[in-house]
């Protein structure tokens, strides 16, 4: 009987040795959760109530996207930029121009596009030798010539750059002399700058270098400051410097009067190509070389001269002493 009683306390009569229950606890809340639902894991279904009686009350917190615009409603502010820029390259950088002649063939040929730089002037460069350049009629040289007549759609994209100018009046030569150079033509030639006569590749099969007639071919030229002289690749077909003696200019054309030099040959593909100073150009030409080396030979002969005279008056000083 006692073991009994004591069983039966054991099992049902003792309940402070009944043990306690362990308290359930939330799992941890997870920030992939958070993250991809917007709610945490310890509360998925308060959580869930109360974010939508947020939304439903107007109080929710998470931002709406904006809508992206659409393509067509940007396509004018980019059609813009695009147009302003190419205003700016055309001002500043390049412009292309079409060539209207056969002045400067085998160079060029009538019809080619040519991309001029216009950046390094804004520097302060100025033509070289044997450079292409595009220079603004000095004084009426294209006088009589007919005027271009382009529709409106050329005359807008010749404004801001994207096809070669219309209606200025600009030229396209070479650059054969440039101030303080004397230029000359005898004869058929060569052609003669600083006394050197050049080796013209460049010069259309066929011509020569100088054109032996009475209306300007046969000249003597000294360039004055601030112009350059020039002459088209094509010499017998070519109405250059050379025939324009009589304007206010003498032929010569202003440095300010070049839009920038010819580089490339843009278009059409099939012409594509650089416009390099030609090798004739290396050989020094500088007028101012023999003068550099006059005073290079001046120099010695003036030292040497000081020396003698500061020995003489050091001797003269000697003798007067020792008296």
């Amino acid at each position: 009987m006692g073991d009994l009683a004591v069983g039966a306390r054991s099992g049902h009569e003792g309940p402070e040795d009944k043990p306690e229950r362990p308290e359930k606890t939330a799992p941890p809340a997870t920030e992939d959760v958070v993250l991809s639902g917007g709610v945490s894991g310890s509360g998925a279904g308060a959580g869930a109530g109360d974010g939508d009686d947020g939304d439903e009350q107007g109080g929710g917190d998470t931002p709406k996207p904006k809508k992206q615009r659409s393509f067509w409603k940007e396509l004018p502010l980019l059609i813009g930029i695009a147009l302003v820029l190419a205003l700016l390259i055309k001002t500043f950088l390049v412009q292309a121009f079409s060539i209207p002649s056969d002045s400067m063939q085998n160079t060029l040929q009538q019809g080619d596009r040519v991309l001029v730089d216009k950046l390094t002037p804004w520097f302060g460069s100025e033509p070289e030798r044997g450079e292409v350049v595009v220079f603004h009629d000095p004084d009426g040289w294209l006088a009589g010539e007919p005027a271009p007549n382009p529709n409106a759609v050329q005359t807008a994209l010749s404004w801001i750059g994207l096809m070669p100018s219309a209606d200025e009046k600009d030229l396209i030569k070479r650059v054969v002399a440039v101030a303080g150079d004397t230029v000359e033509c005898k004869g058929t030639g060569p052609l003669r700058v600083n006394g050197k006569e050049l080796d013209e590749p460049y010069v259309y099969p066929g011509n020569t270098p100088c054109s032996n007639d009475d209306s300007g071919g046969q000249f003597k030229k000294t360039v004055p400051p601030g112009k350059i002289w020039v002459m088209g690749d094509h010499r017998q077909n070519s109405l250059d410097s050379r025939y324009h003696q009589q304007d206010d200019n003498d032929g010569f054309v202003p440095v300010d009067n070049v839009v920038g030099r010819a580089i490339v040959v843009a278009w059409p593909p099939t012409r594509w190509s650089t416009l390099p100073v030609p090798e004739t150009f290396d050989q020094g030409l500088s007028a101012a070389a023999p003068g550099a080396l006059g005073l290079a030979g001046a120099v010695p002969l003036v030292l040497w001269r000081r020396r003698r005279i500061t020995a003489e008056n050091t001797g003269v000083s000697g003798r007067g002493t020792a008296r």
